[in-house]
């Protein structure tokens, strides 16, 4: 096995060791935000890999050629000025397919993930839901954001959500 497999694997089980902590909440500060559901968040020598749990942001673009979904930077910017440079309390879940740390992200008492939802740039997320998340805040914030036609809802007839975009352009 090479030397920076190990080192990775060592890496690796030592952050799952530490996941149990996360689920009762762990203050970091977020160090970038990659999109409007994922975020990069250090604590002293940890950094983690954030996907904000129970939420769906447009998908932003990879490159020039691939745009990206209507309202995706919308849903970044909004996630910068919200939490990006700020000491966050992240209450995990898990972890998703890519290792990445399933999480509630609150700011100054306020859920994040709900926030975005409630601005119209995040649908809730209709996968398979961790155990213990409480997803009723997040539907009846995405029902007022569409009624109001908030965000990627004023869209109407035209909004496709990022997992149906997701399968349409997976070749992108």
């Amino acid at each position: 096995m090479e030397s920076s497999l190990k080192i990775f694997l060592i890496l690796t089980s030592q952050f799952l060791l530490f996941i149990p902590a996360l689920s009762i909440a762990e203050h970091f500060t977020v160090a970038f935000v990659d999109d409007g559901d994922t975020i990069i968040c250090e604590n002293r020598d940890i950094t983690i890999r954030v996907r904000l749990v129970g939420i769906d942001a447009p998908e932003i673009g990879k490159n020039k050629r691939y745009a990206g979904q209507p309202f995706s930077r919308e849903a970044k910017l909004a996630l910068e000025k919200l939490i990006l440079k700020k000491v966050v309390d992240i209450k995990g879940y898990g972890l998703d397919d890519y290792n990445r740390l399933l999480a509630v992200v609150d700011s100054s008492g306020k859920d994040i993930n709900l926030e975005l939802v409630q601005q119209g740039l995040a649908e809730v997320y209709n996968g398979r839901s961790p155990n213990g998340l409480d997803l009723e805040p997040y539907r009846k914030a995405e029902k007022e954001a569409k009624g109001s036609l908030r965000g990627m809802w004023s869209l109407r007839d035209k909004y496709v959500s990022p997992g149906q975009w997701r399968r349409t352009h997976s070749g992108d």
